[in-house]
């Protein structure tokens, strides 16, 4: 019995010892940034790019925005707020989401403090400052139709845009490959959902939230599980469900379609009239 005491002592205490250091490391696994260094391209070659400087209390943090390309002079257009996961950086998403562009949008790429060429370290409080800063920063542009505003967030964006969304109003939301919550992965690490710094609880401000929420999810996703996106559907009070056959760095697998999904989901929230992208 005292060996049986013993060794159940011992393994104990290497689990504590395991949870203390995965409680001092998990925003290195949740925020690799250090894995991520700043494109060397930068803001080369994107026409029409504006490059914003958002004051924060930890320094200034990047964000970049491109005008809508069928902009009326005499009317303000809407706009798409975009979070990236948690390996990428604002320098790798201009080119893929161009066509925001084409549908009348301005698009504000925002990026998280600590990473590429932002001051600060990510947190989900840094973040979260980070992106209601830039919010008042693109409402406050008179080309801009502030009551028209889309929140976009993938993989790790949902928790940024989630957590904007639960502080600043906006006309819809666009969750791609999200997660329910941070603490959600506890089970993974073998630690108490408690010891989760930075949660993201994006289920609890689907819940709340009273706009169109379309979610996007790969069926096949072995990072962040399909089961998410079916409890963001449920939860949400009016959402659009669209299931890709995809895992989660492929998703979507094809852009052609994701983009008719996208204005679809546009036109139905009253954010654009008609359609505008080609087939």
């Amino acid at each position: 019995m005292q060996a049986l005491l013993k060794y159940a002592s011992i393994a104990a205490l290497f689990y504590v010892a395991y949870c203390l250091l995965v409680f001092i490391m998990q925003r290195q696994i949740l925020f690799p940034r250090n894995l991520t260094p700043p494109s060397p391209m930068g803001d080369k070659n994107i026409p029409g790019l504006e490059k914003i400087w958002i004051d924060t209390d930890f320094g200034k943090v990047e964000s970049w925005f491109l005008p809508p390309s069928s902009a009326h002079p005499s009317r303000p257009a809407p706009a798409i707020i975009f979070g990236h996961g948690n390996g990428e950086l604002i320098d790798f998403w201009p080119a893929e989401l161009k066509p925001f562009t084409q549908l009348g949008l301005g698009l504000l790429l925002v990026e998280y403090p600590g990473y590429g060429r932002s001051a600060g370290s990510p947190s989900q409080q840094s973040i979260t400052a980070t992106f209601i800063a830039a919010y008042d920063t693109l409402i406050a542009r008179k080309d801009i139709d502030a009551s028209r505003i889309v929140f976009f967030g993938r993989s790790l964006g949902g928790g940024a845009v989630c957590a904007l969304a639960a502080e600043r109003p906006s006309r819809a939301l666009i969750l791609m490959s999200a997660f329910t919550s941070v603490r959600s992965f506890a089970v993974r690490y073998l630690v108490p959902q408690f010891f989760v710094r930075d949660p993201f609880d994006n289920l609890a401000v689907v819940e709340n939230y009273s706009g169109p929420t379309l979610i996007l999810h790969g069926k096949h996703d072995n990072i962040i599980p399909f089961s998410h996106a079916i409890k963001l559907n449920k939860a949400a009070k009016q959402s659009k469900f669209v299931v890709y056959e995809a895992a989660h760095n492929d998703c979507p697998p094809d852009w052609g379609q994701f983009w008719q999904d996208i204005e679809s989901f546009l036109q139905e929230a009253g954010i654009i009239d008609g359609r505008i992208l080609k087939n």
